[in-house]
């Protein structure tokens, strides 16, 4: 993509777009009502002996993953279906992974027809902005939900997520979140020691994610071409920005150590990636502070610069310091003493691995807490305060993000249902 440019640039902001996702689901409705969706949690159980079927909607880089984990690690787990905007995408899918071309679904509507094929679990690997329409559908239809992160790219979406959420534990189902640091051994010992104490009270969190930018190429007609190869990442209506959809893995990890939710937000952010087309700043820098007193300090960049990837989150408390991470090190230093730790490695199979593992474990053992749509809801909004302070320039609580309630939509005009 070249040497990222020096002078700030600005891209139009395409809030509230139109058609909405509500009239999307209006138009939709009426192609998809003969097909009776039926609760497969109701019709088959999870025997101990039997395999959970499962459908994936979404068949990109994380979605072709995920299924592949599937085949070839998690044997209690049956992939049946699939859906991708893409007709080409899933077609190629289905049949590296021998599932019936029947029920192959394609168009803005597949993740219905795949709900109404009758599967007992769906995993939502799409772009964010779709996350709360199909999360919906899928706890009204009665299957179980895995579903990447962040939650949504809005307010409002994250409000229906968290009651989703709450909707699907009364229904008796699973509803999980995969976030992968709080997955790691390393790291699970790492905020133990700290939550017992042993680097005293905490007085900043500095959390920090870089890596490259993604393709950003000019707008066509229609946001189809920006569906694939992860450009949406540039697109805040459809990916939520860089930092809700990337930058919230070290968010995620510094609410984990303050063990609350910031109460306001304030910052900068700039676009520097050469020839910019969406309007996601790659260049973010942000102060949360808390009730307690409690700030944090997080740090963002996505520009083709040789750095590489990091993503960490380190705790500085009165009496000694700690870091989690996503890749590299995790450890307690302290004058009361600490923990050696050792290196995070392949965390992002590893932990999606785990947190599979986890999913088909609470379904088979009929438990439906489903702790991290709380703190998968809390981390996204945490980003969004940040983005939405930083846009703004200004100082701003947690409070006035959910009282403004903003909704932002992506433009689904002349896309295929």
């Amino acid at each position: 993509m070249g040497t990222a440019a020096s002078a700030e640039t600005t891209c139009p902001d395409n809030r509230q777009a139109q058609p909405s996702r509500r009239d999307f689901i209006r138009r939709s409705a009426a192609l998809t009502a003969s097909l009776s969706v039926l609760p497969a949690g109701a019709v088959r159980g999870a025997a101990a002996n039997s395999r959970i079927e499962v459908g994936i909607v979404g068949q990109g880089g994380r979605g072709g993953l995920i299924a592949d984990i599937i085949a070839d690690k998690h044997k209690g787990l049956q992939l049946v279906a699939l859906a991708d905007y893409f007709p080409d995408v899933v077609q190629a899918a289905g049949e590296r992974l021998k599932v019936d071309a029947k029920r192959c679904f394609h168009g803005l509507d597949g993740y219905r027809r795949l709900l109404a094929s009758k599967v007992d679990a769906v995993l939502l690997e799409t772009p964010p902005c779709f996350f709360p329409d199909h999360a919906s559908a899928a706890v009204e239809a009665g299957v179980h939900v895995y579903m990447a992160k962040p939650v949504a790219v809005d307010v409002p979406g994250c409000r229906g997520i968290a009651e989703m959420g709450k909707l699907a534990a009364q229904k008796s189902r699973v509803f999980l979140v995969d976030f992968q640091v709080p997955t790691e051994d390393l790291n699970i010992e790492v905020v133990r020691r700290c939550k017992d104490g042993l680097i005293g009270p905490l007085g900043l969190l500095s959390s920090f994610y870089c890596d490259e930018s993604f393709p950003d190429p000019a707008r066509s007609a229609t946001i189809e071409d920006r569906l694939r190869g992860l450009v949406w990442v540039n697109d805040t209506e459809i990916g939520g920005d860089y930092l809700v959809n990337a930058g919230i893995h070290a968010v995620d990890a510094a609410l984990w150590l303050a063990g609350a939710v910031p109460v306001s937000a304030s910052g900068a952010t700039r676009i520097v990636r050469p020839d910019p087309h969406g309007n996601s700043p790659d260049i973010v820098s942000v102060t949360y502070r808390f009730a307690d007193g409690l700030i944090m300090n997080h740090q963002g960049e996505h520009l083709r610069n040789t750095h590489g990837f990091a993503c960490s989150c380190t705790a500085y408390g009165r009496d000694g310091y700690a870091m989690v991470n996503y890749e590299g090190s995790a450890f307690v230093r302290g004058n009361k003493g600490g923990f050696r730790g050792g290196d995070v490695t392949n965390l992002y199979v590893n932990g999606i691995s785990r947190n599979l593992d986890k999913f088909e474990a609470c379904i088979r053992q009929g438990r439906f807490e489903n702790e991290t749509v709380a703190s998968g809801v809390n981390s996204t909004l945490t980003t969004i305060l940040g983005r939405e302070a930083a846009r703004k320039n200004t100082v701003l609580t947690w409070e006035q993000l959910m009282q403004e309630d903003l909704r932002i939509e992506p433009d689904l005009t002349g896309l295929k249902v």
